[in-house]
């Protein structure tokens, strides 16, 4: 038996716990930091299968690190395992997660007849925590010679646009007043809240059109007869690349300033974790995990223009400037349903999706052992340099 029908024999032998683990993952949500649920069921799963775990990693609770096999080429395959506030799964992080315990499975059972070390790295807090980054800064991702995962998405993408991104929470203080005796005497925090917004939809009109900015309102006020002195928000911005990031992030502070600038608020304004990157997506290791999708029944979608309307953010982006990477989108068939809906929630449990998990684990499994059996590719991606292009 090859190294690639060996993989696939594992893989398939624990078909019945990987759609199991996905689904109890999915039946309860847990939030960016708090996975101790999901950590665990992963961590205990890793340990049946013969890993060495380690917990805890980069002083993040529910971050991990487990490895089997002692080749010279190391694989980082990550785990993502949160939730989004109110909607549950409607990312499909419970088919990532199980997807990634599948591809370990797979690359461990012939690691060392293709010289392989498979690490799972499980990153806690995807969804604005930026897990990634702090254990990229915390030393994680060290000795690693690439990194991969696979994510749900309507249809199957090798390497969708991913644009760096940066969260800020902003904060007015004002003044209270009684709103119908002595308006005159407070000063309204949401009153320049409102002259952002306003500023910030008309900024809208001169951006790039590869640049995004979105945000919620946390906190609006107390009671409608005193005057707030007291509003909050989240708002992200998002560009094409790091480079560009700054310059949006500027423009938008300044329609902050505006709000504090024209109500006499004071306004307060944070990073809430390090920006995220775009992503750098390595195209030897894309094209292999292409050819190993089709070879098990994925067909890619051509969208043309329609590519770039579908941008994220990850802080995948950031590990994949840090050594070669990959992060395929793996289709679930939910259309119309897309990302952070509720109904794609619902198309993560089901049995298109529980196929698309097996079909990505074995493409991800096969992608490792391409990566450690094409000789051209394993020199390039162990130079010191890292080997990225």
């Amino acid at each position: 038996m090859d190294a690639k029908a060996g993989a696939r024999t594992a893989i398939e032998r624990v078909e019945d716990r990987l759609i199991n683990l996905s689904h109890r993952i999915h039946a309860e949500p847990e939030l960016g930091f708090e996975e101790l649920r999901a950590s665990a069921w992963l961590t205990d799963a890793l340990t049946d299968f013969g890993f060495t775990v380690e917990t805890g990693v980069g002083d993040l609770p529910t971050a991990f690190i487990a490895r089997r096999g002692d080749g010279p080429l190391h694989v980082a395959i990550c785990a993502e395992y949160d939730a989004l506030p109110g909607i549950g799964h409607a990312c499909g992080h419970n088919v990532i997660a199980a997807s990634a315990l599948g591809a370990a499975v797979g690359a461990a059972a012939v690691a060392d007849d293709v010289g392989l070390t498979v690490s799972v790295i499980g990153t806690p807090a995807e969804e604005g925590g930026g897990g990634k980054i702090f254990l990229l800064e915390r030393g994680a991702f060290d000795g690693q010679h690439l990194a991969m995962m696979a994510h749900p998405a309507p249809y199957d993408i090798i390497d969708p646009v991913i644009i760096a991104a940066v969260t800020m929470d902003v904060r007015y203080t004002g003044k209270e007043s009684h709103a119908a005796a002595a308006p005159e005497l407070g000063i309204n925090a949401a009153d320049a809240l409102t002259v952002a917004q306003t500023a910030i939809g008309l900024l809208r009109q001169h951006i790039r059109a590869s640049d995004r900015v979105h945000g919620i309102i946390t906190r609006g006020g107390d009671a409608p007869n005193i005057v707030p002195a007291h509003t909050e928000a989240r708002y992200m911005a998002r560009a094409e690349t790091l480079e560009s990031l700054g310059d949006i992030q500027t423009r938008v502070l300044r329609c902050f300033e505006a709000g504090a600038l024209a109500t006499g608020a004071t306004l307060e304004v944070a990073n809430v974790h390090p920006p995220y990157a775009h992503m750098v997506h390595d195209r030897a290791l894309a094209a292999a995990y292409r050819a190993n999708a089709e070879a098990v029944g994925r067909k890619f979608s051509d969208l043309g223009a329609e590519r770039a309307r579908f941008a994220a953010s990850t802080d995948m982006g950031n590990v994949s400037l840090a050594l070669p990477a990959i992060h395929p989108m793996v289709g679930i068939g939910s259309l119309p349903a897309v990302n952070h809906q509720p109904e794609f929630a619902a198309h993560c449990v089901t049995s298109e999706a529980d196929r698309a998990l097996m079909d990505s684990a074995i493409a991800l499994a096969w992608t490792a052992i391409d990566g450690a059996t094409d000789a051209a590719l394993r020199d390039r991606l162990m130079r010191p340099t890292g080997g990225r292009r």
